[in-house]
């Protein structure tokens, strides 16, 4: 699958439901309108589609939500598409996710295939967690983090930099995860739906972030790649790896090689624009893929260049209504 600028498309991010069990202040009003379950694919239709995103040149899948790790019966589905690591038509089958539900899961994934997890974890501070998640618990999630590593996945964090919260934790953070052999991402926040917060009080530009990290640490730029959107380097005091995903300050569009599925069946061919494309219509006219194989190629046809995000005084609404639960974190 190739775009009209040349880009290549063999990531696919698919949220297998919208719902979590966390509010993240940064993600979603605390009294979210989640999707009727009618609404959702099922787990059937989800292997069905990603498997034809496989067929048409997917190597990379990762799983989202919400929280993936929530939605019933969830290992079944990923136990499915692990069929594809072991034929070789699949690179990677990856997940992100909160953390509160690893321990539970961990083992099952790494059996299945899953090498590597990123987990979103903005604190290690127990009430600071608590006060950012809502609803959170730090120490379940520092023990599925236990779990995972004691089944052999690799992590990657992901923190969400804030102004005024985490930004002077980040240090810390990168400390305690560099010291379990954990890489971090740090990440600016986005203009995704509407929430209780001001995200112009919250945005942090990781240029900022970077230059305060260079008063204390040697980071040294690194060509290492994941697939995604991160720009690394390396930091000599922790020997470990810190990442830099930047969509505000530096638009990282032009090696964009992804796409969104939703849990509904909608195609986002860019995180920052309202255009889609509905596979859930097409996949469901006919038994075969003809159809949707078709709704695939002519939304890759009007992939954009790039998104819109901006956070300033001056706008206030987001760049896109939908919620980032909805299109997949």
């Amino acid at each position: 699958m190739i775009d009209p600028f040349g880009r290549k498309i063999s990531y696919l991010r698919v949220s297998v439901t919208d719902r979590c069990d966390f509010r993240c202040t940064y993600c979603m009003a605390e009294d979210m309108t989640f999707l009727p379950k009618r609404d959702l694919l099922t787990l059937e239709e989800l292997d069905r589609i990603t498997s034809v995103f496989v067929e048409k040149g997917v190597r990379k899948l990762r799983l989202t939500g919400g929280e993936p790790l929530v939605r019933k019966n969830i290992m079944s589905l990923v136990r499915q598409i692990s069929r594809h690591l072991a034929s070789g038509a699949l690179d990677e089958l990856t997940l992100t996710t909160n953390g509160s539900q690893l321990a539970k899961h961990a083992a099952e994934l790494a059996e299945l295939g899953v090498r590597r997890i990123n987990v979103s974890l903005d604190t290690l501070d127990p009430q600071k967690f608590r006060a950012i998640t809502r609803w959170g618990d730090l120490a379940r999630v520092l023990e599925g983090i236990d779990a995972a590593q004691a089944a052999g996945l690799r992590i990657k964090l992901n923190a969400v930099a804030l102004k005024g919260f985490n930004d002077a934790e980040i240090p810390a953070i990168m400390r305690w995860a560099h010291g379990r052999g954990i890489e971090l991402t740090v990440i600016e926040t986005m203009p995704m739906g509407e929430i209780d917060a001001d995200r112009t009080d919250q945005y942090l530009p990781l240029s900022q972030l970077r230059a305060s990290l260079e008063q204390e640490f040697t980071l040294v730029d690194t060509p290492y790649k994941t697939g995604g959107p991160a720009r690394y380097v390396s930091v000599q005091e922790t020997g470990g790896r810190l990442g830099f995903i930047t969509p505000m300050t530096h638009n990282f569009c032009e090696s964009c090689n992804r796409v969104r599925l939703t849990c509904t069946g909608t195609l986002y061919m860019c995180l920052g624009q309202e255009d889609a494309a509905d596979l859930r219509a097409p996949m469901r006219r006919s038994e075969g893929n003809e159809l949707l194989s078709a709704a695939i190629d002519e939304a890759i046809s009007r992939k954009p260049k790039g998104h819109d995000f901006i956070i300033d005084r001056t706008t206030s609404r987001p760049a896109v209504a939908r919620h980032m639960s909805v299109t997949g974190g």
